[in-house]
């Protein structure tokens, strides 16, 4: 008998199609989520009979062949799309899909009039590093017109077809990474946050941490629910990768704490970077998840840093 996440994994596979005409890759989640997989990352697709809400956009190149798969789902307007981080895989997209979207303005007394553009949300770090001096050029039609501060908020049911909650990850992959939670379905989209096809990747001059990623980690576990023995339950759209559950997420934690755990005592012994890498703190996990240096050394430098 094979294990539960591993059936979700295996009926998932066997549930997904390829859009016409692009290489994205179209999984439904349940109920009404699906998940494209594009060349930057996975994007998130809530439909409902008013519009479509996005969790991410995918890379700027990909944006036509999102759109034409996000068309093969449904044909509502794009209304919202929530960026989970400023990463141009998850965010490159904002310009050509916000453009052709329009916004809920009226709501269930004035019907339903749309302004141009979707609106885009994202947690204000966000908002910081695309405006930011020196960085990369981003259209003001691409950066977020609402952002958050605090630690989480709630979207409407009326606007978003579901109960959304946004929650901030603070110091993770990045110092702006959000989890969106769709509680009706019970789907939780983590961004860069979890990853099943690579370690952890942290931007550490956008504010990332290893402490911060395993922090992440036990977030999205306090939101879920697991089935059985943590397999089922709760489904879970990575960054990158397949569909998952609390299991594959409690091994990613379980993962990212063993290896911070070695590479802190390395540096409590006195061991330089290069005495690290050539230690092979990883060196169980590499099979599965491909080269370790960029992780090591992130987390190397950022639990090097003095409080």
């Amino acid at each position: 008998m094979k294990p539960l996440c591993a059936a979700i994994a295996v009926a998932c596979a066997a549930a997904s199609v390829v859009a016409q005409g692009t290489d994205i890759r179209i999984l439904k989640v349940r109920g009404n989520v699906s998940m494209l997989q594009t060349p930057g990352g996975n994007v998130t697709v809530l439909t409902f009979p008013e519009g479509i809400t996005l969790v991410d956009s995918g890379p700027a190149d990909a944006a036509d062949q999102v759109l034409a798969a996000i068309r093969s789902i449904g044909p509502q307007p794009i209304r919202y799309i929530i960026n989970t981080s400023v990463d141009p895989g998850h965010s490159g997209g904002n310009d050509k899909l916000g453009s052709l979207g329009a916004q809920i303005t009226g709501g269930n007394v004035a019907g339903q009039v749309g302004t141009d553009g979707a609106e885009i949300i994202a947690h204000e770090n966000v908002l910081d590093r695309m405006s930011a001096k020196g960085a990369r050029p981003v259209p003001a039609r691409a950066m977020p017109q609402t952002t958050y501060h605090i630690d989480s908020i709630k979207l409407s049911t009326l606007y978003h077809g579901d109960g959304i909650q946004v929650f901030h990850v603070p110091a993770a992959h990045t110092d702006g990474d959000s989890l969106v939670y769709f509680r009706h379905n019970d789907v939780i989209a983590t961004g860069d946050v979890f990853m099943t096809t690579t370690f952890p990747v942290i931007d550490l001059e956008r504010g990332g941490s290893v402490n911060g990623v395993i922090d992440g980690l036990n977030r999205i576990l306090d939101l879920a629910f697991p089935d059985f023995r943590l397999e089922g339950g709760t489904l879970i759209v990575p960054g990158h990768g397949r569909v998952s559950d609390s299991a594959d997420v409690a091994y990613y934690r379980d993962m990212v704490t063993i290896v911070r755990d070695r590479v802190q005592d390395m540096i409590k012994k006195g061991m330089t970077l290069d005495q690290v890498k050539a230690a092979r703190p990883t060196r169980d996990y590499d099979p599965r998840y491909g080269s370790p240096d960029a992780f090591v050394e992130a987390a190397f430098k950022s639990l090097s840093r003095k409080r």
